[in-house]
Protein backbone atom coordinates (compact mmCIF):
# COMPACT_ATOMS: atom_id res chain seq x y z
CA UNK A 1 0.00 0.00 0.00
CA UNK A 2 2.84 2.40 0.78
CA UNK A 3 5.09 1.44 -2.14
CA UNK A 4 3.87 4.41 -4.15
CA UNK A 5 4.83 6.70 -1.25
CA UNK A 6 8.47 5.56 -1.21
CA UNK A 7 9.51 6.65 -4.72
CA UNK A 8 11.72 9.58 -3.71
CA UNK A 9 9.57 12.18 -5.46
CA UNK A 10 10.85 15.74 -5.26
CA UNK A 11 9.85 19.20 -6.44
CA UNK A 12 12.57 21.74 -7.17
CA UNK A 13 12.62 25.12 -5.49
CA UNK A 14 12.05 26.89 -8.83
CA UNK A 15 9.04 24.70 -9.66
CA UNK A 16 7.52 25.30 -6.26
CA UNK A 17 8.05 29.06 -6.39
CA UNK A 18 6.44 29.28 -9.86
CA UNK A 19 3.41 27.46 -8.52
CA UNK A 20 3.14 28.91 -5.03
CA UNK A 21 1.63 32.37 -5.62
CA UNK A 22 -1.15 31.43 -8.07
CA UNK A 23 -2.04 28.33 -6.03
CA UNK A 24 -2.23 30.37 -2.84
CA UNK A 25 -4.43 32.97 -4.52
CA UNK A 26 -6.74 30.24 -5.75
CA UNK A 27 -7.00 28.63 -2.31
CA UNK A 28 -7.80 31.99 -0.72
CA UNK A 29 -10.50 32.54 -3.34
CA UNK A 30 -11.98 29.13 -2.55
CA UNK A 31 -11.86 29.92 1.16
CA UNK A 32 -13.90 33.06 0.54
CA UNK A 33 -16.48 31.05 -1.41
CA UNK A 34 -16.50 28.52 1.41
CA UNK A 35 -17.56 31.17 3.97
CA UNK A 36 -21.05 31.24 2.46
CA UNK A 37 -21.24 27.48 1.87
CA UNK A 38 -23.48 25.11 3.81
CA UNK A 39 -20.75 22.67 4.84
CA UNK A 40 -17.51 22.60 6.86
CA UNK A 41 -14.15 21.20 5.68
CA UNK A 42 -12.60 18.68 8.08
CA UNK A 43 -8.95 17.82 7.39
CA UNK A 44 -7.18 15.03 9.30
CA UNK A 45 -3.45 14.37 9.41
CA UNK A 46 -2.00 11.06 10.54
CA UNK A 47 1.00 8.97 9.60
CA UNK A 48 4.62 8.17 10.27
CA UNK A 49 6.49 10.26 12.83
CA UNK A 50 8.38 13.18 11.26
CA UNK A 51 6.67 12.74 7.86
CA UNK A 52 5.33 16.31 7.88
CA UNK A 53 1.99 16.24 9.65
CA UNK A 54 2.55 19.33 11.79
CA UNK A 55 4.39 21.14 9.01
CA UNK A 56 1.45 20.61 6.65
CA UNK A 57 -0.98 22.08 9.17
CA UNK A 58 1.31 25.07 9.66
CA UNK A 59 1.52 25.61 5.90
CA UNK A 60 -2.26 25.61 5.47
CA UNK A 61 -2.76 28.07 8.31
CA UNK A 62 -0.02 30.25 6.82
CA UNK A 63 -1.46 30.24 3.29
CA UNK A 64 -5.13 30.64 4.22
CA UNK A 65 -6.90 33.21 6.40
CA UNK A 66 -6.44 31.78 9.92
CA UNK A 67 -9.57 33.56 11.21
CA UNK A 68 -11.72 30.90 9.54
CA UNK A 69 -9.62 27.90 10.55
CA UNK A 70 -9.92 25.69 13.65
CA UNK A 71 -6.75 23.76 14.55
CA UNK A 72 -6.80 20.97 17.10
CA UNK A 73 -4.22 18.43 18.31
CA UNK A 74 -5.04 15.86 20.97
CA UNK A 75 -3.08 14.23 23.74
CA UNK A 76 -4.29 11.96 26.54
CA UNK A 77 -7.83 12.95 27.62
CA UNK A 78 -8.21 15.33 30.54
CA UNK A 79 -10.27 14.53 33.63
CA UNK A 80 -13.14 16.49 32.10
CA UNK A 81 -12.90 14.49 28.87
CA UNK A 82 -12.62 11.10 30.60
CA UNK A 83 -15.93 11.77 32.35
CA UNK A 84 -17.65 11.82 28.96
CA UNK A 85 -17.83 9.43 25.97
CA UNK A 86 -14.65 9.31 23.88
CA UNK A 87 -16.01 11.28 20.94
CA UNK A 88 -17.29 14.17 23.06
CA UNK A 89 -14.12 16.18 22.63
CA UNK A 90 -14.20 15.71 18.85
CA UNK A 91 -17.82 16.78 18.53
CA UNK A 92 -17.03 19.81 20.69
CA UNK A 93 -14.20 20.93 18.36
CA UNK A 94 -15.84 20.43 14.95
CA UNK A 95 -15.68 23.50 12.67
CA UNK A 96 -18.87 25.36 11.81
CA UNK A 97 -20.24 25.47 8.26
CA UNK A 98 -18.04 27.58 6.04
CA UNK A 99 -14.96 26.96 8.18
CA UNK A 100 -11.93 24.65 7.91
CA UNK A 101 -10.93 22.33 10.75
CA UNK A 102 -7.39 20.89 10.89
CA UNK A 103 -7.00 17.87 13.18
CA UNK A 104 -3.83 16.17 14.40
CA UNK A 105 -3.88 13.05 16.61
CA UNK A 106 -7.61 12.77 16.09
CA UNK A 107 -10.19 10.02 16.55
CA UNK A 108 -7.87 7.51 14.88
CA UNK A 109 -4.99 7.89 17.33
CA UNK A 110 -6.10 5.81 20.30
CA UNK A 111 -7.16 2.63 18.43
CA UNK A 112 -4.22 2.91 16.04
CA UNK A 113 -1.58 3.28 18.77
CA UNK A 114 -3.11 0.53 20.88
CA UNK A 115 -3.25 -1.91 17.98
CA UNK A 116 0.29 -1.09 16.80
CA UNK A 117 1.69 -1.63 20.29
CA UNK A 118 -0.26 -4.84 20.93
CA UNK A 119 -2.70 -3.42 23.48
CA UNK A 120 -5.73 -3.92 21.22
CA UNK A 121 -6.57 -7.12 19.33
CA UNK A 122 -7.87 -7.12 15.75
CA UNK A 123 -11.59 -7.61 16.53
CA UNK A 124 -11.52 -4.72 19.00
CA UNK A 125 -9.50 -2.62 16.53
CA UNK A 126 -12.03 -3.29 13.76
CA UNK A 127 -14.87 -2.42 16.12
CA UNK A 128 -13.20 0.90 16.97
CA UNK A 129 -12.70 1.64 13.27
CA UNK A 130 -16.37 0.91 12.59
CA UNK A 131 -17.27 3.54 15.16
CA UNK A 132 -14.92 6.01 13.47
CA UNK A 133 -16.47 5.24 10.08
CA UNK A 134 -19.98 5.74 11.49
CA UNK A 135 -18.89 9.10 12.95
CA UNK A 136 -17.47 10.25 9.60
CA UNK A 137 -20.55 9.04 7.71
CA UNK A 138 -22.73 11.07 10.06
CA UNK A 139 -20.72 14.21 9.30
CA UNK A 140 -20.54 13.51 5.56
CA UNK A 141 -24.27 12.80 5.33
CA UNK A 142 -24.83 16.27 6.76
CA UNK A 143 -22.69 17.72 3.95
CA UNK A 144 -19.23 17.94 5.54
CA UNK A 145 -16.21 17.59 3.28
CA UNK A 146 -13.70 15.22 4.94
CA UNK A 147 -10.08 14.94 3.77
CA UNK A 148 -7.70 12.47 5.40
CA UNK A 149 -3.95 12.53 4.78
CA UNK A 150 -1.62 9.70 5.73
CA UNK A 151 1.88 11.19 5.69
CA UNK A 152 4.40 8.48 4.94
CA UNK A 153 8.13 7.76 5.16
CA UNK A 154 9.86 4.45 4.51
CA UNK A 155 11.73 2.96 7.44
CA UNK A 156 15.19 3.97 6.18
CA UNK A 157 13.98 7.46 5.29
CA UNK A 158 12.44 7.90 8.73
CA UNK A 159 15.68 6.84 10.40
CA UNK A 160 17.70 9.31 8.32
CA UNK A 161 15.30 12.10 9.20
CA UNK A 162 15.46 11.33 12.92
CA UNK A 163 19.28 11.22 12.77
CA UNK A 164 19.44 14.51 10.84
CA UNK A 165 17.17 16.25 13.34
CA UNK A 166 19.23 14.96 16.27
CA UNK A 167 22.40 16.39 14.74
CA UNK A 168 20.85 19.83 14.30
CA UNK A 169 21.19 21.81 17.58
CA UNK A 170 18.11 23.86 16.69
CA UNK A 171 15.97 20.82 15.81
CA UNK A 172 17.19 18.07 18.14
CA UNK A 173 14.42 18.82 20.67
CA UNK A 174 11.92 17.48 18.15
CA UNK A 175 13.25 13.91 18.48
CA UNK A 176 12.06 12.04 21.56
CA UNK A 177 12.67 8.52 22.91
CA UNK A 178 9.10 7.75 21.81
CA UNK A 179 10.03 8.51 18.19
CA UNK A 180 12.79 5.91 18.30
CA UNK A 181 10.55 3.43 20.09
CA UNK A 182 8.02 3.80 17.29
CA UNK A 183 10.78 3.40 14.68
CA UNK A 184 11.82 0.07 16.22
CA UNK A 185 8.18 -1.01 15.95
CA UNK A 186 7.92 0.28 12.38
CA UNK A 187 6.56 -2.97 10.87
CA UNK A 188 3.85 -3.24 13.53
CA UNK A 189 2.81 0.37 12.89
CA UNK A 190 2.67 -0.22 9.13
CA UNK A 191 0.52 -3.35 9.51
CA UNK A 192 -1.88 -1.41 11.73
CA UNK A 193 -1.87 1.51 9.26
CA UNK A 194 -2.72 -0.74 6.33
CA UNK A 195 -5.70 -2.19 8.14
CA UNK A 196 -6.81 1.25 9.31
CA UNK A 197 -6.70 2.69 5.80
CA UNK A 198 -8.40 -0.35 4.25
CA UNK A 199 -11.24 -0.26 6.78
CA UNK A 200 -11.84 3.48 6.75
CA UNK A 201 -10.88 4.68 3.25
CA UNK A 202 -14.42 4.76 1.93
CA UNK A 203 -16.42 7.32 0.05
CA UNK A 204 -16.90 10.08 0.93
CA UNK A 205 -13.90 10.08 3.30
CA UNK A 206 -10.99 8.40 1.54
CA UNK A 207 -7.37 8.57 2.64
CA UNK A 208 -4.71 10.36 0.59
CA UNK A 209 -1.32 8.69 1.04
CA UNK A 210 1.37 11.37 0.78
CA UNK A 211 5.11 10.77 0.41
CA UNK A 212 6.71 12.92 3.10
CA UNK A 213 10.37 12.75 2.06
CA UNK A 214 10.53 16.08 0.21
CA UNK A 215 8.92 19.10 1.86
CA UNK A 216 7.98 20.84 -1.38
CA UNK A 217 6.50 17.70 -2.99
CA UNK A 218 4.55 16.98 0.19
CA UNK A 219 3.23 20.55 0.30
CA UNK A 220 2.11 20.56 -3.34
CA UNK A 221 0.37 17.20 -2.92
CA UNK A 222 -1.58 18.29 0.16
CA UNK A 223 -2.48 21.73 -1.18
CA UNK A 224 -3.60 20.34 -4.55
CA UNK A 225 -5.81 17.74 -2.87
CA UNK A 226 -7.29 20.44 -0.64
CA UNK A 227 -7.94 22.70 -3.63
CA UNK A 228 -9.48 19.97 -5.80
CA UNK A 229 -11.68 18.64 -3.01
CA UNK A 230 -13.09 22.02 -1.98
CA UNK A 231 -13.64 22.98 -5.61
CA UNK A 232 -15.46 19.71 -6.37
CA UNK A 233 -17.55 19.85 -3.19
CA UNK A 234 -18.65 23.44 -3.81
CA UNK A 235 -19.69 22.48 -7.33
CA UNK A 236 -21.45 19.34 -6.14
CA UNK A 237 -23.41 21.08 -3.38
CA UNK A 238 -24.49 23.82 -5.77
CA UNK A 239 -25.63 21.19 -8.27
CA UNK A 240 -27.59 19.36 -5.58
CA UNK A 241 -29.45 22.54 -4.68
CA UNK A 242 -30.18 23.38 -8.31
CA UNK A 243 -31.47 19.92 -9.20
CA UNK A 244 -33.37 19.44 -5.93
CA UNK A 245 -35.49 22.55 -6.56
CA UNK A 246 -36.87 21.09 -9.79
CA UNK A 247 -40.48 19.92 -9.38
CA UNK A 248 -40.97 16.20 -8.95
CA UNK A 249 -37.27 15.44 -8.32
CA UNK A 250 -36.29 13.21 -5.38
CA UNK A 251 -33.61 14.91 -3.23
CA UNK A 252 -31.53 11.73 -2.78
CA UNK A 253 -31.60 11.06 -6.51
CA UNK A 254 -30.59 14.67 -7.10
CA UNK A 255 -27.60 14.25 -4.81
CA UNK A 256 -26.43 11.15 -6.69
CA UNK A 257 -26.85 12.87 -10.04
CA UNK A 258 -25.04 15.96 -8.84
CA UNK A 259 -22.15 13.89 -7.49
CA UNK A 260 -21.66 12.20 -10.86
CA UNK A 261 -22.04 15.52 -12.66
CA UNK A 262 -19.57 17.37 -10.45
CA UNK A 263 -16.95 14.63 -10.57
CA UNK A 264 -17.07 14.45 -14.33
CA UNK A 265 -17.15 18.17 -15.02
CA UNK A 266 -14.11 20.12 -16.17
CA UNK A 267 -12.87 22.74 -13.68
CA UNK A 268 -14.99 25.86 -13.20
CA UNK A 269 -14.14 28.66 -15.60
CA UNK A 270 -12.83 30.86 -12.78
CA UNK A 271 -10.19 28.28 -11.86
CA UNK A 272 -6.68 29.44 -12.55
CA UNK A 273 -5.46 27.96 -15.84
CA UNK A 274 -1.96 28.88 -14.75
CA UNK A 275 -2.21 26.62 -11.69
CA UNK A 276 -3.70 23.72 -13.63
CA UNK A 277 -1.05 23.94 -16.33
CA UNK A 278 1.78 24.15 -13.78
CA UNK A 279 0.43 21.17 -11.84
CA UNK A 280 0.07 19.06 -14.98
CA UNK A 281 3.63 19.84 -16.01
CA UNK A 282 4.89 19.09 -12.50
CA UNK A 283 3.05 15.76 -12.25
CA UNK A 284 4.31 14.68 -15.67
CA UNK A 285 7.88 14.94 -14.39
CA UNK A 286 7.33 12.86 -11.25
CA UNK A 287 8.11 9.12 -11.28
CA UNK A 288 5.34 6.56 -10.98
CA UNK A 289 5.79 3.22 -9.27
CA UNK A 290 6.22 1.62 -12.71
CA UNK A 291 9.04 3.96 -13.65
CA UNK A 292 11.14 2.72 -10.72
CA UNK A 293 11.38 -0.79 -12.22
CA UNK A 294 14.61 -1.98 -13.82
CA UNK A 295 13.44 -2.81 -17.33
CA UNK A 296 16.82 -4.19 -18.41
CA UNK A 297 16.44 -7.36 -16.31
CA UNK A 298 16.86 -10.47 -18.47
CA UNK A 299 18.00 -14.10 -18.44
CA UNK A 300 20.25 -15.82 -20.93
CA UNK A 301 18.60 -18.62 -22.91
CA UNK A 302 20.59 -21.22 -20.98
CA UNK A 303 19.67 -19.78 -17.58
CA UNK A 304 16.06 -19.39 -18.67
CA UNK A 305 15.68 -23.01 -19.76
CA UNK A 306 17.26 -24.21 -16.52
CA UNK A 307 15.22 -21.92 -14.23
CA UNK A 308 12.00 -22.53 -16.14
CA UNK A 309 12.35 -26.30 -15.72
CA UNK A 310 13.18 -25.92 -12.02
CA UNK A 311 10.24 -23.63 -11.25
CA UNK A 312 7.76 -25.65 -13.32
CA UNK A 313 8.81 -28.83 -11.50
CA UNK A 314 8.55 -27.04 -8.19
CA UNK A 315 5.06 -25.76 -9.08
CA UNK A 316 3.88 -29.21 -10.17
CA UNK A 317 4.79 -30.68 -6.78
CA UNK A 318 3.30 -27.77 -4.85
CA UNK A 319 0.08 -27.95 -6.88
CA UNK A 320 -0.32 -31.61 -5.92
CA UNK A 321 0.24 -30.82 -2.26
CA UNK A 322 -2.27 -27.96 -2.49
CA UNK A 323 -4.81 -30.30 -4.10
CA UNK A 324 -4.46 -32.80 -1.26
CA UNK A 325 -4.61 -30.04 1.36
CA UNK A 326 -7.65 -28.42 -0.26
CA UNK A 327 -5.85 -25.11 -0.79
CA UNK A 328 -7.16 -23.13 -3.77
CA UNK A 329 -5.12 -20.62 -5.75
CA UNK A 330 -6.32 -17.48 -7.54
CA UNK A 331 -3.91 -15.80 -9.97
CA UNK A 332 -4.62 -12.37 -11.41
CA UNK A 333 -2.84 -11.11 -14.53
CA UNK A 334 -3.02 -7.46 -15.54
CA UNK A 335 -0.68 -5.43 -17.70
CA UNK A 336 -0.18 -3.49 -20.88
CA UNK A 337 -1.36 -4.85 -24.22
CA UNK A 338 1.33 -7.22 -25.58
CA UNK A 339 3.06 -7.41 -22.18
CA UNK A 340 3.15 -11.20 -22.30
CA UNK A 341 0.26 -12.25 -20.06
CA UNK A 342 -0.78 -15.12 -22.31
CA UNK A 343 2.75 -16.50 -22.63
CA UNK A 344 3.30 -16.35 -18.89
CA UNK A 345 0.00 -18.13 -18.23
CA UNK A 346 0.91 -20.91 -20.68
CA UNK A 347 4.23 -21.52 -18.89
CA UNK A 348 2.29 -21.80 -15.63
CA UNK A 349 -0.39 -24.16 -16.87
CA UNK A 350 2.18 -26.54 -18.39
CA UNK A 351 3.10 -27.44 -14.81
CA UNK A 352 -0.51 -28.09 -13.76
CA UNK A 353 -2.93 -30.98 -14.18
CA UNK A 354 -5.48 -29.86 -16.79
CA UNK A 355 -8.29 -31.11 -14.56
CA UNK A 356 -7.28 -28.78 -11.76
CA UNK A 357 -7.19 -25.32 -13.32
CA UNK A 358 -9.30 -22.96 -15.36
CA UNK A 359 -8.16 -19.87 -17.25
CA UNK A 360 -10.77 -17.11 -17.31
CA UNK A 361 -10.21 -14.59 -20.14
CA UNK A 362 -11.97 -11.35 -19.24
CA UNK A 363 -13.35 -9.09 -21.96
CA UNK A 364 -16.24 -6.63 -22.07
CA UNK A 365 -19.16 -7.93 -19.97
CA UNK A 366 -21.95 -9.86 -21.66
CA UNK A 367 -25.57 -8.71 -21.35
CA UNK A 368 -26.02 -11.24 -18.53
CA UNK A 369 -22.93 -9.97 -16.70
CA UNK A 370 -23.82 -6.33 -17.31
CA UNK A 371 -27.14 -6.89 -15.54
CA UNK A 372 -25.25 -7.76 -12.32
CA UNK A 373 -22.79 -6.04 -9.97
CA UNK A 374 -19.42 -6.03 -11.74
CA UNK A 375 -17.92 -8.46 -9.18
CA UNK A 376 -20.61 -11.07 -9.88
CA UNK A 377 -18.88 -12.54 -12.92
CA UNK A 378 -15.66 -13.04 -10.93
CA UNK A 379 -17.35 -14.59 -7.93
CA UNK A 380 -19.02 -17.17 -10.19
CA UNK A 381 -15.62 -18.38 -11.47
CA UNK A 382 -13.98 -19.00 -8.07
CA UNK A 383 -13.23 -22.73 -8.12
CA UNK A 384 -13.58 -25.45 -5.51
CA UNK A 385 -10.83 -26.37 -3.06
CA UNK A 386 -7.44 -27.48 -4.33
CA UNK A 387 -7.78 -25.94 -7.78
CA UNK A 388 -6.31 -22.97 -9.67
CA UNK A 389 -8.35 -20.11 -11.12
CA UNK A 390 -6.31 -17.90 -13.45
CA UNK A 391 -7.77 -14.57 -14.52
CA UNK A 392 -6.42 -13.06 -17.74
CA UNK A 393 -7.51 -9.55 -16.79
CA UNK A 394 -9.81 -9.20 -13.83
CA UNK A 395 -11.99 -7.11 -11.52
CA UNK A 396 -9.29 -4.44 -11.72
CA UNK A 397 -10.80 -3.39 -15.03
CA UNK A 398 -13.15 -1.24 -12.96
CA UNK A 399 -10.27 0.99 -11.79
CA UNK A 400 -8.28 0.75 -15.05
CA UNK A 401 -10.05 0.58 -18.41
CA UNK A 402 -13.50 1.49 -17.06
CA UNK A 403 -12.01 4.45 -15.22
CA UNK A 404 -9.89 5.71 -18.11
CA UNK A 405 -12.46 5.13 -20.85
CA UNK A 406 -15.32 6.60 -18.83
CA UNK A 407 -17.38 3.40 -18.52
CA UNK A 408 -17.50 3.92 -14.74
CA UNK A 409 -18.28 7.20 -13.00
CA UNK A 410 -15.84 8.85 -10.62
CA UNK A 411 -17.79 7.61 -7.58
CA UNK A 412 -18.09 4.09 -9.03
CA UNK A 413 -14.39 3.49 -9.62
CA UNK A 414 -13.39 5.26 -6.39
CA UNK A 415 -15.79 3.05 -4.45
CA UNK A 416 -14.38 -0.02 -6.21
CA UNK A 417 -11.12 0.11 -4.23
CA UNK A 418 -13.03 -0.68 -1.04
CA UNK A 419 -15.14 -3.32 -2.79
CA UNK A 420 -12.08 -5.02 -4.27
CA UNK A 421 -10.19 -5.04 -0.97
CA UNK A 422 -13.20 -6.64 0.73
CA UNK A 423 -13.55 -9.24 -2.06
CA UNK A 424 -9.88 -10.23 -1.87
CA UNK A 425 -9.91 -10.28 1.92
CA UNK A 426 -12.71 -12.83 1.77
CA UNK A 427 -10.60 -15.04 -0.49
CA UNK A 428 -7.61 -14.81 1.85
CA UNK A 429 -9.74 -15.39 4.96
CA UNK A 430 -11.08 -18.56 3.33
CA UNK A 431 -7.50 -19.84 3.10
CA UNK A 432 -6.89 -19.26 -0.62
CA UNK A 433 -3.56 -18.28 -2.15
CA UNK A 434 -3.94 -15.06 -4.16
CA UNK A 435 -1.20 -13.62 -6.40
CA UNK A 436 -1.63 -10.44 -8.42
CA UNK A 437 0.72 -9.62 -11.31
CA UNK A 438 1.10 -6.40 -13.30
CA UNK A 439 3.27 -7.06 -16.37
CA UNK A 440 5.07 -3.88 -17.28
CA UNK A 441 6.75 -3.02 -20.55
CA UNK A 442 7.99 0.28 -21.92
CA UNK A 443 6.10 2.12 -24.70
CA UNK A 444 9.02 1.40 -27.04
CA UNK A 445 8.88 -2.33 -26.36
CA UNK A 446 5.12 -2.37 -26.84
CA UNK A 447 5.49 -0.62 -30.21
CA UNK A 448 8.05 -3.21 -31.33
CA UNK A 449 5.75 -6.07 -30.27
CA UNK A 450 2.79 -4.52 -32.08
CA UNK A 451 4.85 -4.32 -35.26
CA UNK A 452 5.96 -7.93 -34.83
CA UNK A 453 2.35 -9.05 -34.43
CA UNK A 454 1.39 -7.30 -37.66
CA UNK A 455 4.14 -9.18 -39.49
CA UNK A 456 3.15 -12.67 -38.23
CA UNK A 457 -0.03 -14.06 -39.76
CA UNK A 458 -1.06 -16.26 -36.81
CA UNK A 459 -0.56 -13.40 -34.33
CA UNK A 460 -2.15 -10.62 -36.38
CA UNK A 461 -5.60 -11.32 -34.91
CA UNK A 462 -4.35 -10.29 -31.46
CA UNK A 463 -3.74 -6.71 -32.60
CA UNK A 464 -6.73 -4.37 -32.83
CA UNK A 465 -7.34 -0.71 -33.54
CA UNK A 466 -8.16 -0.32 -29.85
CA UNK A 467 -4.63 -1.48 -28.94
CA UNK A 468 -3.14 1.33 -31.01
CA UNK A 469 -5.63 3.83 -29.61
CA UNK A 470 -4.77 2.91 -26.00
CA UNK A 471 -1.15 3.89 -26.59
CA UNK A 472 -2.28 7.50 -26.80
CA UNK A 473 -3.55 7.25 -23.21
CA UNK A 474 -0.40 5.69 -21.78
CA UNK A 475 0.18 8.43 -19.18
CA UNK A 476 -3.45 8.29 -18.00
CA UNK A 477 -3.33 4.51 -17.65
CA UNK A 478 -0.01 4.77 -15.81
CA UNK A 479 -1.57 7.18 -13.32
CA UNK A 480 -4.46 4.72 -12.82
CA UNK A 481 -2.02 1.83 -12.25
CA UNK A 482 -0.09 3.91 -9.71
CA UNK A 483 -3.26 4.60 -7.74
CA UNK A 484 -4.38 0.97 -8.07
CA UNK A 485 -1.14 -0.20 -6.47
CA UNK A 486 -1.41 2.45 -3.76
CA UNK A 487 -4.97 1.47 -2.88
CA UNK A 488 -4.85 -2.33 -3.20
CA UNK A 489 -1.27 -3.52 -2.58
CA UNK A 490 -0.75 -4.55 1.04
CA UNK A 491 1.75 -6.64 2.98
CA UNK A 492 -0.89 -9.39 3.14
CA UNK A 493 -1.75 -9.23 -0.57
CA UNK A 494 0.83 -7.26 -2.55
CA UNK A 495 0.97 -6.56 -6.25
CA UNK A 496 3.94 -8.21 -7.94
CA UNK A 497 5.20 -5.73 -10.53
CA UNK A 498 6.91 -7.72 -13.26
CA UNK A 499 9.66 -6.25 -15.42
CA UNK A 500 8.42 -7.79 -18.69
CA UNK A 501 10.51 -6.14 -21.41
CA UNK A 502 12.32 -9.48 -21.55
CA UNK A 503 9.85 -12.36 -21.55
CA UNK A 504 12.26 -14.94 -20.19
CA UNK A 505 12.89 -12.98 -17.02
CA UNK A 506 9.18 -12.20 -16.56
CA UNK A 507 8.05 -15.81 -16.91
CA UNK A 508 10.52 -17.14 -14.37
CA UNK A 509 9.74 -14.34 -11.89
CA UNK A 510 6.02 -15.12 -12.10
CA UNK A 511 6.52 -18.86 -11.62
CA UNK A 512 8.87 -18.29 -8.70
CA UNK A 513 6.41 -15.88 -7.04
CA UNK A 514 3.55 -18.37 -7.29
CA UNK A 515 5.74 -21.13 -5.85
CA UNK A 516 6.84 -18.99 -2.93
CA UNK A 517 3.24 -18.05 -2.12
CA UNK A 518 2.17 -21.69 -2.21
CA UNK A 519 5.09 -22.77 -0.02
CA UNK A 520 4.22 -20.11 2.53
CA UNK A 521 0.56 -21.14 2.60
CA UNK A 522 1.27 -24.88 2.70
CA UNK A 523 3.79 -24.29 5.49
CA UNK A 524 0.95 -22.85 7.56
CA UNK A 525 -1.12 -25.92 6.71
CA UNK A 526 1.71 -28.17 7.92
CA UNK A 527 1.89 -26.19 11.18
CA UNK A 528 -1.86 -26.73 11.67
CA UNK A 529 -1.40 -30.49 11.22
CA UNK A 530 1.39 -30.51 13.82
CA UNK A 531 -0.84 -28.64 16.27
CA UNK A 532 -3.62 -31.17 15.70
CA UNK A 533 -1.23 -34.07 16.35
CA UNK A 534 -0.10 -32.43 19.59
CA UNK A 535 -3.69 -31.97 20.69
CA UNK A 536 -4.47 -35.63 19.96
CA UNK A 537 -1.42 -36.91 21.85
CA UNK A 538 -2.22 -34.65 24.78
CA UNK A 539 -5.83 -35.85 24.78
CA UNK A 540 -4.79 -39.50 24.89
Amino acid sequence: MFRTAELGRTVSKDEFERLADPLRIELLDLQQKLLSADFPVIVLFAGVDKAGKGESINLITEWLDPRWIVTRAYGPPSDEERERPEFWRYWRDLPAKGRVGLFLSSWYSRPFMEQATGALDLPAFDEALERVTAFERTLADDGALILKFWMHLGKDAQRKRLKALEKDPLQSWRVTPTDWEHWHRYESFIHAAERLIQRTSILPAQWHIVEGLDERYRSVTVLKALRDSIRRHLSQRAAVKAVATMPGVDVDEAADSAAALASGNPPDQNISEQVDAALLKLEAGLPSVLQTLDMSLDLSKKDYERDLAIEQGRLALLARRARLAGVSTVLVFEGWDAAGKGGAIRRLTRALDARNFQVVPVAAPTDEEDAQHYLWRFWRHISRSGRFTIFDRSWYGRVLVERVEGYATHSEWHRAYTEIRDFEEQLIDHGMVVCKFWLHITPEEQFARFQAREAIAFKRWKLTAEDWRNREKWAIYEEAVNEMVEQTSTSLLPWTLVEANHKRYARVKILRTVCEALEKRLGKEKDKDKDKDKDKSGHH
